[in-house]
């Protein structure tokens, strides 16, 4: 990676979480509601499987299991096709979202790590088919998501682990080293305390929005805030 690199002379990287930190929406959810309606889906389709979703959520069920019941919804589709439509999808957005999909304060700030050298990396429990595009806009170096399990060009509906909570500061540990970075140069933005395993990987955390346990946790460690009048919807 090229770029600006620190006084000990390793890069900078700006990790960012996607879903209501760079994008004012759940992408995962959206993109579904986009694809199963581009496919002809009977109407009350998207509310019926994305209420059982909730409804899990409610009951207790942990985030990472709901990740993986969200994902098994794809079993028998195409990866090419997933990623040509969210292509599709984004566009979508860009057009018809009332005040656009991005946040603004947040796109500011990545654009100024780009300006500096920095690399961007994306990291969120979504996958490829709404993070891929969401990183060419955004001119993210890379970007991590939850990987589904893809045999002979279709999604088998398992995933190889999802991409949340705890495996979100991994994913920034072995990106710093693959890359060269020291992760106390580096930044990072998140929006629910489910991003704290990145937050607290990084020198440079940066609560976004206004979710109030990360709000008060912030405040208590110090960590710069970036407000957005946003608070985290839950799943």
């Amino acid at each position: 990676m090229t770029g600006r690199t620190t006084r000990a002379g390793s890069p900078a990287i700006a990790f960012c979480d996607v879903d209501e930190t760079l994008i004012d929406a759940k992408s995962m959810f959206r993109f579904l509601e986009f694809y199963l309606e581009q496919r002809g889906e009977p109407e009350g389709t998207y509310d019926r499987l994305v209420g059982e979703l909730r409804e899990a959520a409610r009951a207790g069920v942990p985030r990472t299991e709901i990740n993986r019941r969200y994902y098994r919804l794809y079993a028998g589709e195409s990866a090419l096709g997933l990623a040509a439509a969210g292509v599709r999808w984004l566009r979508h957005e860009e057009r018809t979202r009332p005040g656009g999909l991005f946040i603004p304060e947040v796109e500011r700030e990545l654009a100024g790590h780009r300006a500096a050298g920095d690399g961007v990396v994306l990291v969120s429990g979504s996958f490829f088919a709404c993070l891929d595009p969401i990183g060419v806009r955004v001119g993210a170096t890379r970007a991590y998501g939850t990987r589904p399990v893809v045999r002979r060009g279709l999604l088998t509906g398992e995933v190889l682990f999802p991409l949340i909570g705890p495996a979100k500061g991994r994913v920034a540990h072995a990106t710093a080293a693959l890359l060269g970075a020291d992760l106390g140069d580096c930044t990072a933005y998140g929006d629910h305390l489910s991003d704290l395993d990145l937050l607290t990987a990084v020198g440079h955390p940066v609560a976004v929005g206004e979710d109030p346990g990360l709000t008060a946790h912030a405040e208590r460690a110090g960590w710069r805030r970036l407000p957005t009048g946003r608070v985290a919807t839950g799943i």
